[in-house]
């Protein structure tokens, strides 16, 4: 498999729970595939074969690592480097989509509301998490991401 059908692969496998997110966020689809481990195994197990193969296999470029702003830059110069980042946001950014859609439904926010701080979070990831935040507050529902007793409402 090529790095470009690699990469198409795990771009186009993350729209379909992006849609149930906006469109379904009630639909026991949704519920089953999105809320569940499904995407966070299959993604990464992905993540984690490219890492390996990275790690152990020299399937990365020269210089790679954390240490420094060209190190981190230098794993970004093989596409292994690019599958493994892209991965990684694709993954954390469905995580807090499927979170903001749980946590919206506890509280009883209207999804015309959160559907917008969905699509940011698909598109620019924290930006949509801070949008979602912003309309929890806005609607006197507070910041804390922890609170999860919504029974006392």
């Amino acid at each position: 498999m090529s790095w470009d059908v690699l990469f198409m692969l795990v771009s186009a496998v993350v729209v379909p729970a992006w849609l149930l997110l906006v469109l379904a966020p009630g639909w026991r689809t949704t519920q089953l595939v999105v809320h569940s481990g499904i995407y966070p195994l299959f993604l990464g197990s992905i993540y984690s074969i490219c890492l390996i193969a990275s790690l152990f296999f020299g399937v990365s470029a020269e210089g790679t690592g954390f240490s420094s702003i060209a190190a981190v830059s230098a794993l970004f110069d093989h596409p292994n480097g690019v599958i493994i980042g892209w991965t990684h946001y694709l993954v954390f950014d469905l995580f807090v989509g499927a979170w903001i859609g749980r946590d919206a439904q506890r509280r009883g926010l209207p999804h015309l509301a959160v559907a917008p701080c969905l699509i940011a979070t698909f598109l620019f990831g924290p930006l949509g998490l801070l949008a979602y935040m912003l309309v929890r507050f806005s609607r006197g529902e507070g910041l804390s991401l922890f609170e999860t007793d919504t029974a006392e409402r």
